[in-house]
């Protein structure tokens, strides 16, 4: 069977630029599985993608009560996405990080938006990416230890 739940448009809507457009499901949360609330990745189908249409991902928080929105958006306006054309698909996540904190606030019915704890992402000193370089200029030869991907697309060796 399918890996995925697909979700239909609820309404005619055309895009008349390339700015990303929110079409509602006429599907409200929580997402329920076996009588308990689950989060869920939104992706677009690859049939949507084959037509030029593009569903931009998102995470449904297992707390979220609103009206699930796909957002949208094409290269080739304007594009005309007809009442229950099915475009994207829910993909069921289970929760991966332990219960939130006694107070934490709860997504509700709130969209477009993270309620979620602030994650950190470090990377130790003293591992930091370094890989041997060695420049060849005619019978020249240099050989150095240089870090790797400084987040800038100029290289410079002084």
């Amino acid at each position: 069977g399918s890996l995925g739940l697909d979700l239909a448009t609820a309404i005619d809507v055309t895009l008349i630029d390339d700015r990303p457009q929110k079409i509602p499901t006429g599907i409200k949360g929580p997402l329920v599985i076996n009588e308990q609330c689950h989060g869920a990745l939104l992706l677009g189908r690859s049939s949507s993608s084959m037509k030029g249409l593009f569903v931009l991902p998102g995470l449904i928080d297992k707390d979220y009560e609103g009206e699930i929105c796909i957002v949208v958006q094409t290269h080739f306006p304007p594009m005309h996405i007809p009442a229950q054309s099915k475009i994207a698909q829910l993909i069921h996540l289970p929760q991966l990080t332990a219960a939130a904190a006694k107070g934490a606030p709860e997504q509700g019915a709130g969209n477009f938006g993270s309620t979620g704890r602030l994650a950190l992402l470090t990377l130790t000193l003293a591992r930091r990416p370094i890989a041997t370089v060695v420049f060849t200029h005619g019978s020249d030869t240099l050989t150095l230890s240089a870090l790797l991907d400084s987040g800038t697309d100029l290289t410079i060796v002084a």
